[in-house]
């Protein structure tokens, strides 16, 4: 009875087991899928024989993959044994480690207390570094300001670089009077002492340069360095006149070898010419001359205001104007030589009064360039020179057309005429009179110049205007002065508008 009711309850349970089943949805049980997938690996084919023995294949393979899961993990166990034994070996090391960093520390206490004191000391001391350095990059100069100072050689050049390290040397020195006030007489003093010998060193090089820079100047290039060098150089006065007198004297022959040059061999490639080419022709010649002073001595002194451009210290007009004189004094020799070699071989009144006049002309012009000096002093002397030399000429040309028909010693006219009319002897000298007064120039002196020839000319006539008509009678002898007396000063009226000499 008890059987028969088992065989329902079980028919139950397969009959609820296979609705589970039936109503299961394989697709999206993953898990099912997956033992499904596996299965298919081994059971190929679905016989009786296969499905009995299912079930031991699949537990021979799940004995199989815990065989392997568990060589697998026999290794790990392995490694992490080794690692525990290394690690344990660490363990005691660190703590033998340890054990001896105690020891050590306990031993080295003093030393490490030592070290940190030298340390602190050491930061100190970095901070004493930093200071005296600053303070030396202050108060000294470099090696290489040193050296820019001083030259890498003996005739190394001045360069722009050396006047920034005078400019330092200078600035240090005033900056030593900010220690002073500090409280730091003696490294003041010290360090003042030592820039003072600095600038004197340097003043003495820049010195020398200049001077050598000054004696071969020959195409009178003044660059920027001679400029600045002499604007340093007139802290030192002594220094700063050797200085100008080198470049006098250097530029002088410059300018005497040039004027030479000028008169015999002429500008570059002979143009312009020489001017001794023209010496046959007086005026030109000396014109010329004077034409390339005129034109080179201007010159010198704009060089000379060049070379003075930055000296603004003190007044140098008085030492500009002696070394320009000075250098213009070289071509006195040479000129005064040639000019007075003119003036003795010229005969010619007129000649000779235009270079009188230009004589003069050429004076004033040279006045106002250079005052003072040898050159206004010749140039003095050959005017009067001239003046001199040219009233002679006209003098004894005077004599020679009033010279008695008989050849006596004595001044007189031609016996005057029937007519009373004036004889050509007076028309010659008045002509004469009227050429040398159309020369005239207008320069200051040419009233005295006029005054002067008038007189050297119309004088002698007078007197002898006179000396003629003393054997005439009273009325003839009125009428023969007044004819010539009235012919002579309106000629000289007219022509020097000075009618004093009449009075």
């Amino acid at each position: 009875m008890s059987s028969t009711q088992e065989k329902p309850e079980e028919l139950d349970r397969i009959q609820k087991r296979v609705n589970k089943i039936l109503e299961a949805r394989l697709e999206s049980d993953k898990d099912t899928l997956d033992a499904l997938s596996g299965l298919s690996t081994f059971f190929t084919e679905n016989t009786l024989q296969n499905r009995r023995n299912l079930r031991s294949q699949i537990e021979q393979r799940s004995v199989g993959i815990n065989e392997n899961f568990l060589k697998a993990f026999r290794q790990v166990k392995l490694s992490l044994d080794a690692v525990c034994e290394d690690l344990d070996t660490m363990a005691t090391s660190v703590e033998t480690m340890k054990s001896d960093l105690e020891t050590s520390k306990a031993l080295t206490k003093d030393l490490i207390k030592q070290t940190n004191t030298m340390q602190r000391e050491r930061d100190r001391l970095e901070v004493h570094k930093q200071i005296a350095q600053a303070f030396l990059a202050r108060f000294q100069l470099s090696g290489a300001e040193h050296q820019l100072l001083y030259g890498a050689a003996k005739d190394a050049p001045i360069v722009a670089d050396f006047f920034r390290v005078l400019d330092r040397v200078q600035s240090i020195h005033a900056d030593c009077r900010l220690l002073m006030q500090c409280g730091y007489q003696t490294a003041a003093i010290d360090i003042m002492e030592e820039m003072t010998l600095h600038q004197e060193g340097a003043l003495e090089r820049l010195y020398r340069w200049t001077q050598n820079h000054c004696r071969s100047l020959e195409n009178n290039e003044i660059g920027p360095l001679i400029v600045e060098a002499m604007s340093r150089l007139q802290d030192r006065p002594v220094l700063f006149k050797y200085v100008i007198d080198e470049y006098a004297i250097a530029r002088r022959a410059v300018l005497v070898r040039q004027f030479i040059d000028a008169l015999t061999e002429g500008g570059p490639g002979g143009n312009p010419k020489p001017i001794e080419l023209h010496a046959h022709d007086p005026k030109r010649y000396i014109g010329d001359m004077f034409a390339w002073l005129h034109q080179s001595i201007p010159t010198e002194k704009e060089n000379l205001s060049l070379l003075f451009k930055k000296c603004d210290k003190q007044d140098i007009s008085d030492q500009l104007q002696n070394a320009l004189g000075y250098i213009a004094d070289g071509v006195c020799h040479p000129l005064k030589v040639r000019v007075e070699t003119i003036l003795q071989a010229e005969k010619d009144t007129i000649v000779l009064f235009t270079i009188s006049n230009l004589l003069r002309f050429y004076q004033q012009i040279m006045r106002q360039v250079v005052q003072g000096g040898s050159l206004e002093e010749c140039l003095v002397e050959l005017q009067k020179s001239s003046e001199q030399i040219y009233l002679g000429a006209l003098a004894a040309q005077v004599r020679s057309v009033l010279q008695r028909p008989s050849g006596g010693s004595g001044l007189a006219l031609e016996p005057p005429q029937r007519d009373l009319v004036p004889p050509p002897s007076v028309a010659r000298l008045l002509n004469m009179l009227k050429e040398i007064l159309s020369v005239a120039t207008m320069v200051d002196g040419r009233q005295a110049d006029i005054t002067k020839i008038v007189s050297c000319v119309i004088d002698p006539l007078l007197q002898s205007v006179q000396e003629s008509a003393a054997h005439l009678p009273t009325v003839d002898m009125a009428r023969w002065l007044s004819t010539n007396i009235w012919m002579s000063a309106w000629s000289g009226c007219r022509r020097s508008q000075m009618p004093s000499w009449t009075h």
